[in-house]
C-alpha cells in the first residue's frame, strides 16, 4: 500500500502581487516565482536571462595545479588516459575532456571500467593496464576522490594523476599531482553541486583561459546530460549549463546526439530537460548496464552521420533489451514480495533473485519503492557473492541503514536515496532482519513517500496558456520540479479509457465547472476509483497545439479521496503493519486499527452493498460517513471478517474484491475473533 503525504507550499499573495507589477508578468507567473522563492530582483533577472554566467574555474582548489600538468602533457605529447565512469555523467564527462584534448592535438586516450567485472571508479588493474600502454598522466572524470591505493600504484609506476570529481572526500585525499573536487574540505566556491561532466567543463574553461563562451558553445550539451542524468539540482551554474545545452541541441547539436534523438523517435519532440532525461538518458545509461559504455562515448565524439546513425540503433537496440529484461526481473521481484505475507510488511524490503542482470537491479529497486512506498535493497545471487542495489523514500537514509549492517557486507556505498552493495549470499536473509530491526529502532513511524503541490487551483481558471507561462521557469529537474498543482473535492463525471484501454481520461466537475485530465498508463480495471467518487487530484499542465489552438492538457500525477486524512491513515496503516509482524503496541496505538462493533457493522453493510465489486482500498475507506474509520482498521475489519467466513475479502495492492459468503443462519460473536484477542496480548 503506497499511500503519499500531500504537501501544499506557501504562497505569499501579496509578495507576488509586487512581482507581477514590478517586472509586467502575468499574475500566474509571479505566484509561481514566490512559491519557487524566486523572490529578489537579481533571481529573477537570472530566470528571465538570456546570458549564461559561471564563476572563475580557478576559484576551485588544486584548479591550478590541474591545468598545469595538463598543459604540460599536451606541450610534450605524453600519452594522456581520460579515465572515466560507465554511467552517462561519467560517458559524458569522458567526451568532453577526450574531445577537447583530441581537438587541441594532444595524446589521448580513454578508458571506462565495466561495471560488472570492474565496478565504479579506478583500480589496481586497469592502472597496471594504463601503464603498459604507455599512458604518463591519467585524468579522471567523476571519479577518483576515494582511489587512495589506485593512485598510489600510479606513482610508483611513473605515472601522474590528476583527479577531477564531484562525490564527497573520504579522511585521506588520493595523493595526486591535483585533486580537483568541489567537496573538498578546504574547497570554498560560489557553487559546490556540479556534476562530473560540469566540472569538466570548467576543467576545460580553465585550460582556455576562462573562454566560458567558447567552452558552452561546444560542450554544454553534453555537460547539460550528465547534469540532468546525476540527479543534480537544477538551480545556480547548473541551471545555466543545462539551458546553454539545450539551445545547443535546439541550434543541431553532435552528429551522435542527433542520431541519438532521431533513432528514439524525439525529432518531433520539444527539446526539453524531460525530455532528455525519459529518452536520450535511458539509452546511454543502457550501453553501461547491458554492454559496455565505450560504444556510449564514440557516440558522443564521432563526427561521421552514417557512423552515428550505426551507433545510434546499436545502443537502441540494447536500450530495448534493457527494458525487457527489466521488465522480467521487476515480474519477479514483485511476486515474490506479494507472495510473502512477512516480506510484504517488512519496513525495508529485501528482495533476491537468481542470476538478475546486476546492471539493472538498481532500476527495479526504484520501481519496486515506487510501487509500495518503503525502501527496497533488490540483490541478484551470483553463486557464493551476490550484489545489490538499493533506493529509498525521502526521509529515510538507506545509507545510514547500511552503514548500521557493515559487518555483513565485502563492499557497501551510497547516499541516503541510493545505495550498491556487495555481500556473501548466505549474508540475505541476516541483511534483511538486521537491517528492519535498524529501521525499527531509528524509525518508529516510517517515512512515506510524498507529492509536492506548489499551490491548490481553481477549475474556473485554468487555461491553455498557463502552461506557456511556466516553460519561464525551465529547466525542470532536481531542486526546481515541474510544477504540479492540486484540484481539490472534484466528482468524477465519466472514465473513458483510450489508447486501446491502455491510458484513461477522466472528466471531473466542481461547482459547475468542469476539466478533462488525463491518466496515461492506468487500464480501467487498475483504476481506483468509481464515477461519482469526490477526489483530489495533483496533476500537471501542459499545452500542444492543434488546428491553430493552443489546447490545454491536465495529467494526473497522484489522487486521493477528497475526505481522506492521510497523515491519520497512514499512521493507522502503519500501526497494522506492525500488528501483522506481532510488534508491541501502545494502548493508543492499538486503539487505531482496533474497530468498535458499530465500525465492523459499518464495513460488513459496505460489502453487502458492494458484493462481487472490486474496489479501491482508499476510496472504500473514504466512504464511511464516520471519520474514524481509517485504513489500519478497514484492514483489521476485512481480516476479522475472512476469519469468521463471514466474506470473503482478496486483497491485491491497493484493491479489494468484496463478496458474502453464506452463513448457516446462526450468529456469530465477531469479537472471538483471534484478530482481536492478538491485539490485546500486542498491547504493552
Amino acid at each position: 500500500m503506497n499511500l503519499k503525504q500531500w504537501k501544499v507550499a506557501s504562497l505569499n499573495k501579496q509578495r507576488a502581487a509586487e512581482i507581477a507589477e514590478r517586472f509586467a508578468i502575468p499574475d500566474f507567473l509571479a505566484m509561481m516565482l514566490d512559491i519557487r522563492g524566486f523572490t529578489t530582483d537579481e533571481a529573477i533577472e537570472d530566470i528571465f536571462s538570456s546570458e549564461y554566467y559561471l564563476s572563475d574555474p580557478f576559484l576551485i582548489k588544486d584548479m591550478d595545479k590541474a591545468v598545469k600538468r595538463i598543459q604540460a602533457a599536451i606541450d610534450s605529447f605524453e600519452k594522456i588516459a581520460v579515465y572515466g565512469d560507465y554511467d552517462t555523467d561519467g560517458v559524458t564527462a569522458t567526451a568532453i575532456l577526450f574531445t577537447y584534448l583530441d581537438t587541441v592535438g594532444a595524446n589521448v586516450m580513454y578508458y571506462i571500467p565495466q561495471r560488472e567485472s570492474e565496478g565504479y571508479g579506478m583500480n589496481k588493474d586497469a592502472v597496471r593496464f594504463l601503464h603498459e600502454s604507455g599512458v604518463n598522466l591519467i585524468v579522471t572524470v567523476d571519479n577518483g576522490i576515494a582511489s587512495i591505493e589506485e593512485v598510489d600504484l600510479a606513482n610508483e609506476l611513473g605515472m601522474d594523476v590528476v583527479i577531477t570529481d564531484h562525490h564527497r572526500q573520504h579522511a585521506v585525499l588520493p595523493n595526486a599531482v591535483a585533486v580537483v573536487d568541489l567537496h573538498r574540505h578546504d574547497c570554498d566556491v560560489p557553487f559546490k553541486d556540479l556534476c562530473g561532466a560540469g566540472l569538466a567543463l570548467k576543467l576545460l574553461m580553465a585550460l582556455e583561459g576562462g573562454d566560458e563562451d567558447m567552452i558552452l558553445a561546444e560542450y554544454a550539451d553534453l555537460a547539460a546530460l550528465g547534469t540532468i542524468a546525476d540527479v543534480m539540482p537544477l538551480t545556480g551554474e547548473n541551471r545555466v549549463i543545462v539551458k546553454a545545452g539545450l539551445e545547443v541541441l535546439q541550434n543541431g547539436g553532435k552528429p551522435g546526439l542527433e542520431a541519438l534523438i532521431r533513432q528514439s523517435g524525439s525529432s518531433d519532440r520539444e527539446l526539453t530537460a524531460k525530455m532528455l532525461a525519459f529518452t536520450i538518458i535511458p539509452r546511454l545509461n543502457a550501453t553501461g548496464r547491458m554492454s559496455s559504455s565505450e560504444k556510449a562515448v564514440k557516440l558522443l565524439t564521432c563526427d561521421y552521420e552514417e557512423e552515428a546513425e550505426i551507433l545510434a540503433s546499436d545502443i537502441c537496440e540494447e536500450n530495448t533489451s534493457r527494458r525487457s529484461i527489466e521488465a522480467d526481473i521487476a515480474k519477479a521481484a514483485m511476486a515474490e514480495i506479494e507472495s510473502n505475507a512477512d516480506l510484504v510488511t517488512d519496513r525495508v524490503l529485501v528482495v533476491s533473485g537468481e542470476n538478475w542482470h546486476a546492471g539493472i537491479i538498481g532500476i527495479v529497486a526504484s520501481k519496486i519503492t515506487d510501487h509500495f512506498g518503503k525502501p527496497c535493497i533488490v540483490i541478484t545471487k551470483q553463486g557464493e557473492i551476490a550484489k545489490g542495489s538499493g533506493r529509498s523514500v525521502e526521509g529515510f537514509s538507506l545509507f545510514e541503514a547500511i552503514t548500521s549492517c557493515a559487518e555483513l557486507f565485502e563492499k557497501f556505498g551510497g547516499h541516503p536515496m541510493a545505495v550498491g552493495i556487495t555481500l556473501k549470499t548466505e549474508n540475505i536473509e541476516a541483511l534483511r532482519i538486521k537491517i528492519n530491526t535498524y529501521a525499527q529502532n531509528a524509525y518508529h513511524i516510517m517515512p512515506s513517500q510524498k507529492v509536492h503541490l506548489d499551490c491548490k487551483l481553481n477549475p474556473a481558471f485554468v487555461s491553455a496558456g498557463m502552461p506557456e507561462q511556466l516553460k519561464q521557469l525551465e529547466p525542470f529537474g532536481a531542486a526546481n520540479a515541474e510544477p504540479v498543482f492540486g484540484f481539490y473535492k472534484m466528482e468524477i463525471e465519466k472514465i473513458i479509457p483510450v489508447g486501446g484501454g491502455a491510458h484513461l481520461r477522466l472528466q471531473c466537475t466542481r461547482n459547475g465547472s468542469a476539466i478533462t485530465c488525463m491518466c496515461f498508463s492506468t487500464t480501467e480495471t487498475a483504476f481506483l476509483y468509481e464515477v461519482g467518487d469526490i477526489v483530489d487530484l495533483a496533476v500537471s499542465l501542459d499545452a500542444k497545439e492543434y488546428k491553430g489552438q493552443m489546447q490545454l492538457t491536465i495529467i494526473v500525477k497522484d489522487i486521493k479521496p477528497s475526505h481522506l486524512d492521510l497523515d491519520t491513515n497512514i499512521q493507522s496503516y502503519r500501526m497494522y503493519e506492525r500488528f501483522t509482524r506481532e510488534e508491541k503496541l501502545s494502548a493508543e496505538e492499538a486503539q487505531m486499527i482496533t474497530p468498535s462493533r458499530e465500525e465492523l457493522g459499518d464495513v460488513y453493510r459496505k460489502i453487502t452493498a458492494k458484493n462481487g465489486l472490486t474496489v479501491g482500498l482508499l476510496s472504500l475507506t473514504a466512504g464511511f460517513a464516520k471519520p474514524t474509520m481509517t485504513l489500519g482498521k478497514l484492514l483489521i475489519c476485512l481480516t476479522v471478517l475472512n476469519e469468521r467466513k463471514l466474506a470473503e475479502c482478496q486483497l491485491l495492492n491497493e484493491q479489494v474484491q468484496l463478496s458474502l459468503l453464506p452463513t448457516s443462519g446462526n450468529k456469530i460473536n465477531i469479537y472471538d475473533s483471534a484478530v482481536f484477542s492478538k491485539i490485546k496480548d500486542l498491547i504493552e
